[in-house]
């Protein structure tokens, strides 16, 4: 799947306001990563490929998956998996989605699990994904995350700053 930087972009273009800062009555709108996530995986599917051995899904519980268990990775669920299901050689993509509001310490979290699958499990990519208007505020404070994590040079740090803007490889 060659196309997946082009389908990650296009999906997150096509992602209006009220999926990014969710409008609640009587008070500020507001930050909600399963909305969030919930809008991309909608925009993904539209146009996911039949032809591809590739699934994606959200949220997979791997408790009890023996393999996983040996690297403690039966405990993650980490937002959405690009895999070929039933095959570990299907690994392809693991990524984890945040607002930009997230604390250095869930940041330390999603890094620890985007490695352990890059690096135990054998999927091909990572990406941390981080939405809002202070995108990039945030990707720098996890691009300083990196060192405390082993592994972590394999992820790779998105940024979608606005609705209806496309995500972009955060290069900084």
């Amino acid at each position: 799947m060659n196309d997946l930087d082009l389908r990650l972009r296009d999906a997150t273009a096509n992602i209006g306001p009220e999926y990014i800062l969710l409008p609640i009555q009587g008070q500020p709108a507001a930050y909600r990563e399963r909305v969030y996530c919930y809008e991309l995986y909608h925009q993904l599917r539209r146009d996911w490929p039949a032809n591809t051995p590739f699934k994606l899904n959200g949220e997979v519980d791997k408790a009890g998956h023996q393999l996983l268990r040996l690297s403690n990775a039966d405990r993650c669920k980490p937002d959405f998996l690009i895999h070929t299901p039933g095959s570990m050689d299907g690994n392809f993509v693991v990524i984890e989605v945040k607002p930009c509001t997230a604390s250095n310490k869930a940041i330390r979290k999603d890094l620890s699990t985007l490695a352990l699958f890059v690096n135990e499990v054998k999927y091909e990519r990572a990406i941390y994904l981080i939405y809002g208007a202070q995108a990039d505020l945030m990707a720098a404070r996890a691009r300083t995350q990196f060192a405390n994590v082993p592994g972590s040079d394999a992820i790779q740090i998105w940024v979608h700053r606005h609705a209806f803007g496309a995500a972009e490889r955060w290069e900084r």
